[in-house]
């Protein structure tokens, strides 16, 4: 396969894996809009439809099931929440003329049945034997329970789920706590596995796991392929001009809040029993859950307020708790409620009944009513007697009345406390954030259609780049994918070569296809480095050495389906990788990493969870440095055709007996004792461990106890590690700044940091040892230059290539600073030989 063709096979537009129909096999009940999406989602066979409130949700997602049946034989399966049947059953007789949809319980129920669509509730399906993968086609109403990542509902339902040919997800919501929520349909639709598209849409934050955000540079990209699995429609016109909004206008939104005002005790005792000032507004959901029940009589009070001042409206009355509904139904004797005890044949007659409008007030929990059910007929008040940070439900509960064919202005009150202001406005932020991104889905598809084609069209637009040449007096430095750069490199050119690869597809340095990062895993990875790694070895002079940086990752057990996190031995596939292509390996320097750090990003070290199952523990996950060497033109001394040399003057027999042994001896001092250890301030106390760790005879049990003493003092932070053995060889190094990097320099700048920099202590180390003064060090994945930079610090040449134009914009001005910086004369140069002469 040539080098272009790999590149277009990346480009990721969902696979269509469903068949055509005319449009006329569709019910002529359905309107224009729903038409087509019963077309799209048929051709794509497995798709998302993210409906606004009133559009037809529930009669495309019956139609969808009765074609796809009809052509392929078999059964479907519609699941549903708690509550949602009647809404399928009424659409299914009244709008589409069939035959009544049976609800079923388990297997047994479904083996017995005799219509062809079936009805069930996600919780028959997570916890009892209904198997999925019985049916032809299977869909999800009110699908958004499959945000929720690590929830018992979502693990399982991807595993039972997995296979299904036609399979599908409705609902209104779809992301609105969070943009990589999105992909999580993905997952469960078998486009695109979470763990791949978080890495090729979201950067890590490094100090803590999960906060994710989206790549500036790939939001485009992100939206576009959001949009070739799955329609977002807020009206019909958002598939085009041609179909009309006509009936399809939202009434008016009133909201209006009301503050109960509270006051608060200055000072509170905590679980431990001690005292501590309490803080003006709650933000902690502890701390939210007792102001809602602290306030609960204020907050009745009002809502009863409400109620009463408007004796001729009917109102939903939204509460969260058990004593909340006891309190209600105690203000407003007339109100009929339900609650998650309560017989199910009555908790739905209920609903009926206050849909049909048989009553005038409903007091119901958002868990229970809050998604399917349509009383926008005969209701458009609600009140919200508390309020929290489940934007989901909020949204969901409030579009039971706020939806198409509602006649009447909306108003939606909401009841919070004085201390409850940081909560409410966490909630708006999460409606606008709502708003933005149906807007943003919407306009891609106004843009471009439902075509496949046009979208891969626009997304092939970010594939190469222009290739720019910049050269000092002591570097060059070249804006171009390193796989077609090096091809026009001459053999036996560098002296040494020395990156940091792109670690698998654990990270994306761009928004091109070119970027190694972007592949959908180590193996595709790997694939695309056989186009460069012939040409490494071939651009390395005879006999020197090739040093690449490298980690190993992990896999997240929600991921690989194991249920804990393992480790990919990255650093081994390399080395496999780099053998296979002609080098010659030699050697491995360990970096040591700080485990604690490492946990804060990635969770799978935690301590708690250890206490609970010691066998769920690895151990940290240091960085290498893989040694390779391209074989000499004479291997009969093993000596480089240009060895690098060392004067035994400055580089002497003691110093390298001391070296070649790896002994950390004492500079003089004498050691610290344990107690004078535990007095040091935190602050420095990592490196005067670490110098007592080297030159102490370690004691396992000793460092366990010193590590508990300093916990009891209040000096063993949770966001580092103080205590970290020192290391004893020089195959191992403990003493790389972490922090130590051009990052650095772009955050003064207020520039984009580099997503994965090189410590710069690494490249200083390794060019010392591996060249001589004044040659030439090459970098195919120059980043911000680091390495390059670093060789002319040294008095070497530096060379790199970078494929990210900002990364490499910024590169080049380091580089430019530093080359000024080799060539500026001193004040010695100007009286030359003179100078030697006085000395």
């Amino acid at each position: 396969m040539g080098y272009l063709a790999f590149l277009k096979r990346k480009m990721d537009i969902a696979p269509e894996t469903g068949f055509d129909i005319d449009i006329s096999e569709v019910n002529p009940a359905l309107k224009p809009h729903q038409r087509t999406a019963v077309v799209w989602g048929i051709k794509g066979g497995r798709r998302a439809i993210f409906k606004s409130w009133g559009l037809g949700k529930t009669i495309v997602n019956l139609e969808i099931c009765r074609i796809i049946q009809k052509h392929k034989g078999g059964k479907a399966l519609i699941v549903l929440p708690l509550g949602v049947k009647q809404e399928f059953l009424r659409d299914a007789v009244r709008i589409l003329g069939m035959e009544p949809p049976q609800y079923v319980r388990n297997m047994a129920e479904i083996y017995a049945t005799t219509t062809d669509i079936l009805l069930t509730n996600y919780e028959r399906v997570r916890d009892g034997d209904i198997d999925p993968t019985y049916f032809t086609v299977c869909t999800l109403d009110e699908a958004a329970v499959l945000r929720s990542y690590g929830s018992d509902t979502y693990q399982t339902f991807m595993i039972k789920f997995k296979g299904v040919k036609y399979k599908f997800a409705f609902t209104a919501t779809p992301s609105p706590n969070r943009l990589k929520e999105l992909i999580h349909y993905a997952a469960f639709l078998e486009i695109m596995d979470s763990g791949q598209a978080l890495t090729r849409f979201f950067q890590r934050d490094s100090t803590k796991a999960n906060n994710l955000t989206l790549y500036p540079h790939h939001e485009d990209e992100f939206w576009l392929w959001c949009s070739s699995w799955a329609l977002w429609i807020t009206q019909p016109s958002d598939l085009g001009p041609e179909y009309s909004d006509e009936g399809y206008d939202l009434p008016p939104l009133e909201v209006r809040y009301h503050e109960i005002q509270v006051d608060r005790e200055l000072y509170v005792t905590d679980r431990d029993g001690r005292m501590k000032i309490q803080d003006d507004e709650v933000v902690s959901l502890p701390d939210a859950m007792k102001e809602k029940r602290r306030s609960i009589d204020e907050r009745v009070v009002k809502m009863a307020e409400i109620v009463n001042e408007n004796p001729d409206d009917h109102f939903i009355l939204w509460h969260d708790l058990e004593d909340e509904r006891k309190a209600i139904k105690k203000a407003l004797p007339d109100m009929v409620d339900i609650y998650g005890s309560q017989d199910y044949e009555i908790r739905e007659q209920r609903v009926i009944d206050f849909s049909d409008g048989k009553f005038r007030l409903f007091g119901t929990k958002k868990e229970l009513s809050g998604s399917g059910c349509n009383f926008q007929r005969h209701c458009h008040r609600e009140v919200f007697l508390g309020i929290d940070y489940e934007f989901e439900d909020f949204i969901q509960a409030i579009h039971r009345v706020l939806r198409f064919l509602q006649t009447e202005k909306v108003i939606i009150d909401i009841i919070h406390t004085s201390r409850e202001r940081r909560i409410l406005q966490v909630l708006l932020k999460k409606w606008e954030l709502h708003k933005y991104q149906v807007k943003r889905m919407t306009d891609i598809i106004k843009k471009y259609g439902l075509s496949s084609t046009s979208m891969m069209e626009k997304m092939s637009r970010t594939m190469g780049v222009k290739r720019v040449e910049v050269k000092g007096k002591n570097f060059t430095a070249v804006n171009n994918d390193c796989i077609l750069e090096f091809e026009r490199l001459p053999d036996n050119y560098f002296d040494l070569l020395h990156t940091s690869i792109p670690f698998g597809n654990h990270y994306e340095y761009s928004a091109s296809y070119n970027d190694f990062g972007f592949n959908p895993d180590t193996e595709a990875f790997l694939e695309q480095m056989d186009y460069l790694s012939p040409n490494l070895l071939r651009t390395l002079k005879p006999g020197r050495v090739f040093a690449c940086h490298v980690k190993d990752r992990v896999l997240f057990g929600n991921t690989t389906g194991d249920g804990f996190p393992t480790m990919e031995p990255f650093h081994a596939l390399c080395i496999q990788h780099y053998m296979k292509h002609g080098f010659r390996y030699f050697g491995m320097i360990t970096v040591v990493t700080d485990v604690v750090r490492e946990n804060n990003q990635t969770y799978r070290l935690g301590w708690s969870e250890c206490c609970k199952d010691g066998t769920k523990m690895g151990v940290g996950c240091p960085e290498y440095i893989l040694l390779f060497r391209k074989l000499p033109s004479d291997t009969s001394n093993a000596y480089a055709d240009v060895p690098v040399v060392k004067s035994k003057e400055e580089y002497t027999r003691a110093q390298w007996q001391i070296d070649a042994h790896a002994l950390w001896r004492s500079s003089g001092n004498r050691l610290l004792t344990k107690k004078e250890l535990l007095d040091i301030s935190v602050n420095k106390l990592q490196a005067a461990y670490t110098k007592y760790s080297r030159e102490t005879v370690y004691s396992y049990a000793e460092h366990v106890e010193i590590s508990k003493k300093l916990d009891e003092d209040g000096k063993l932070p949770g966001s580092f590690m103080v205590v970290a053995p020192g290391s004893w060889t020089d195959q191992v190094w403990d003493d790389i700044l972490r922090f130590k990097t051009l990052n650095a320099k772009q955050t003064q700048k207020r520039l984009q940091n580099h997503v994965c920099p090189i410590q710069i202590d690494i490249p200083e180390r390794i060019i010392n040892r591996y060249t001589n003064p004044g040659e030439l060090v090459g970098d195919p994945f120059g980043g911000l230059m680091t390495i390059p930079n670093v060789a002319l610090d040294l008095g070497r040449k530096g060379w790199g290539c970078e494929l990210a134009s900002n990364y490499f914009r910024d590169g080049v001005g380091y580089l430019q600073a530093a080359d000024a910086d080799v060539r500026v004369p001193s004040l010695f140069d100007f009286f030359g030989e003179e100078m030697e002469d006085l000395g």
